[in-house]
């Protein structure tokens, strides 16, 4: 499943289910798609997401492995388009919707 952020005021940003629905919970959302957050809750939106990331920050970093193809990336790399997206609608005024 992907998911798909908008705002009127950026980009649209297309996130891995997995990846987004945990960054909505961090939000204080539950992990309903489609869903929307209003412009005037948009700032505290950001702010428990930057919360989030920040605590998930401090932890130890997760071991890689050897073996794997892929490379592991950091919660806080994905979250950097959403948070740039949040930040904007929050300047706008703007809702953000999800689908």
């Amino acid at each position: 499943m992907l998911v798909t952020f908008t705002t009127d005021a950026y980009a649209d940003i297309t996130m891995f289910g997995d990846v987004a629905l945990a960054m909505l919970k961090m939000m204080g959302h539950s992990a309903t798609v489609p869903g929307a957050i209003l412009a005037e809750d948009v700032p505290a939106a950001l702010s428990r997401l930057t919360a989030a990331i920040d605590a998930e920050k401090a932890l130890p970093p997760p071991v890689e492995d050897k073996d794997a193809d892929e490379p592991v990336v950091s919660l806080a790399h994905r979250a950097l388009p959403l948070i740039n997206l949040l930040a904007a609608a929050a300047k706008a005024e703007s809702n953000v919707m999800w689908k």
